[in-house]
């Protein structure tokens, strides 16, 4: 049975002069590369974008969606209230995402405690001080006058010196006892792999970048790669040419070959793309990869120092770590520690001048200077820490450790990072593949005929 010579709109045979047998070997493999080509681009296209679900309200959605396949449920391309749309694979698994890549690479990288040693926490408080020097008399005139306003306009200009220059010549070592004490006990107030999750997790943008931007290369091959739908479809053109010719064979509808054929070319070069860009880790013989080796896992050196770079510049740098600690869910904890710290270093300033002072404004009164100087010292924390050339310089401390740690990880763990995150919904690129293979099927259906 010959498939396809004519349209219901065009008579190509008497157009081109061209057999049949011609026709479908021009035409299928150009709309298979076609198909493939858009198969693969739009599945990379939807991998990450949008960042943030668009859609619109369809009226009684919200009561059939319980009836839905549980499956079908998980597609990103629903929202409360009856709102059907779509929303990137990645954006739309942010919080599932962010769990596989801290669980794959942070913790492979290092604990809190190396991580923060590698902050190198001399060189912060060599920079603490700097900062708070240039600040020093206006806080702790803030301070004082806030607490005990009595005692400190009795002070004479000199004494007030005296208490400037003596909390000024301490400051580089109070700074350098706390950072201490801090790394000490870093363990018990900050969880990294929580706080990269949950910063990954309200970042769905900064997510998306970190995948595309590590293996951008290999999405570009996946895209380029669409283009084997042309040998697949030179295949198919012959099995459509000859299948007619086969007893029994020859009862399948036309339509059904050419769709289920499109389908089949659709899956095919997505499955491909995905499977030489991420598979095998390590190298293999030609008779059981062609490719021998799967491209990521061939750029490793590269991809981990594009990992590390935006691991460091983004997620465990000085201002996500700072505000982990003062306003996580150790903060507490973490406030009643550093108060501990004030409470030592400004016992250690005043030295033997505490009793006298103590015994000029009362206990109550000496308390209450202490949690003043803490509570300034919280207040001031963000000048600190947000100095863009220091955080710089800390930041390329981490993406150098970082990238190290991941170029020593073995292909098969390194390749688990990015993997893990798309194989989950591997699936869903499959079935968006037979679904646009089917369309342009159909089209090819359309305009040739069956």
């Amino acid at each position: 049975m010959d498939i396809i010579g004519s349209g219901p709109f065009i008579d190509w045979e008497a157009m081109t002069g061209l057999s049949k047998f011609w026709i479908d070997m021009i035409s299928v493999p150009l709309f298979s590369a076609v198909a493939g080509v858009l198969v693969n681009w739009t599945g990379v296209y939807m991998l990450f974008t949008p960042v943030n679900f668009r859609g619109f309200y369809v009226p009684g959605l919200k009561t059939l969606f319980p009836f839905i396949p549980r499956k079908v449920q998980q597609l990103p391309i629903w929202a409360p209230g009856g709102i059907i749309g779509y929303q990137g694979f990645i954006p739309a698994r942010a919080e599932k995402m962010a769990c596989y890549i801290v669980d794959k690479a942070v913790a492979r990288i290092g604990s809190v405690k190396d991580f923060y040693y590698e902050f190198d926490p001399q060189s912060v408080a060599v920079h603490m001080s700097e900062v708070v020097k240039r600040d020093l008399r206006p806080l702790v005139s803030s301070v004082m006058e806030r607490e005990h306003p009595g005692l400190w306009r009795d002070m004479t200009p000199a004494m007030r010196e005296i208490v400037y220059d003596r909390i000024e010549a301490e400051m580089p070592g109070i700074s350098e006892r706390a950072l201490e004490r801090i790394g000490e006990n870093v363990e018990q107030m900050i969880d990294i792999r929580l706080m990269a999750m949950k910063f990954l997790k309200n970042n769905p943008e900064m997510l998306k970048d970190i995948v595309w931007n590590i293996s951008a290369p290999e999405l570009k091959f996946m895209i380029r790669i669409g283009l084997l739908g042309l040998p697949f479809g030179m295949l198919f053109a012959l099995v459509i040419y000859y299948y007619g010719k086969v007893p029994y064979l020859d009862a399948i509808p036309g339509w059904v070959v050419v769709l289920t054929g499109a389908a089949l070319i659709g899956v095919t070069v997505n499955l491909l793309a995905i499977k030489v860009v991420f598979e095998p880790a390590e190298p293999q013989p030609r008779y059981k990869y062609l490719w021998k080796q799967a491209k990521l896992a061939k750029r490793q050196p590269q991809a981990a120092e594009d990992f590390g770079k935006l691991l460091a510049t983004n997620v465990i740098n000085i201002p996500n770590v700072a505000d982990e600690l003062l306003n996580g869910p150790r903060g507490d904890r973490v406030r009643g520690f550093m108060e501990d710290i004030v409470t030592q270093e400004l016992d250690r300033v005043l030295g033997p001048l505490q009793s006298v002072v103590r015994a000029a404004v009362g206990t109550k009164e000496f308390d209450a200077i202490k949690a003043g100087s803490m509570a300034t010292g919280l207040e001031y924390a963000p000048t600190i820490i947000n100095d863009e050339e220091f955080n710089a310089a800390q930041a390329a401390k981490i993406e150098r450790f970082a990238r190290d740690k991941l170029r020593e990880l073995s292909p098969a763990q390194f390749m688990e990072l990015i993997y893990s995150v798309i194989e989950q919904d591997a699936w869903l690129l499959y079935v968006h593949g037979a679904l646009l293979g089917l369309g342009v099927g159909g089209l090819h259906l359309l305009l040739f005929g069956s």
